[in-house]
């Protein structure tokens, strides 16, 4: 691999890591804390910011992985497919959780669904 393919494949990471982190910390440490001295607008405020981290985060991951994809010729690997149904899965419950900010269940699905995607990222990758 090439400066300039690693260079993607980092970019690639380093989005995925604040997007899975920023979950695994709004799941472990925020929320809790929220819950036991509730503020509604501190957590909007919270949600906000970490919504447009993770906007931009998704963008840089579409984009390094069409990228990679392309280059390193996996569009026909089923992990690829079944990972970019995923990502979609994600992004459309994404937006509905948008609506019902407050579905817990929906948060706790679009978690499980990114560790899927990232598994199978790593399964792409060996």
């Amino acid at each position: 691999m090439t400066g300039f393919w690693q260079g993607i494949l980092y970019l690639h990471l380093l989005a995925m890591a604040f997007f899975v982190g920023g979950q695994l910390l709004l799941a472990v440490g925020v929320v809790p804390v929220e819950r036991a001295n509730p503020d509604p607008q501190r957590m909007r405020a919270i949600a906000r910011r970490f919504g447009v981290g993770s906007a931009v985060a998704l963008g840089v991951l579409l984009a390094t992985g069409i990228a990679m994809a392309a280059h390193f010729g996996l569009w026909s690997s089923g992990t690829l497919q079944v990972k970019l149904a995923l990502v979609g899965a994600v992004i459309a419950l994404t937006l509905v959780h948008l609506r019902h900010p407050r579905a817990h269940a929906l948060q706790a699905v679009i978690f499980l669904l990114t560790l899927a995607i990232v598994w199978l990222g790593v399964d792409l990758a060996t």
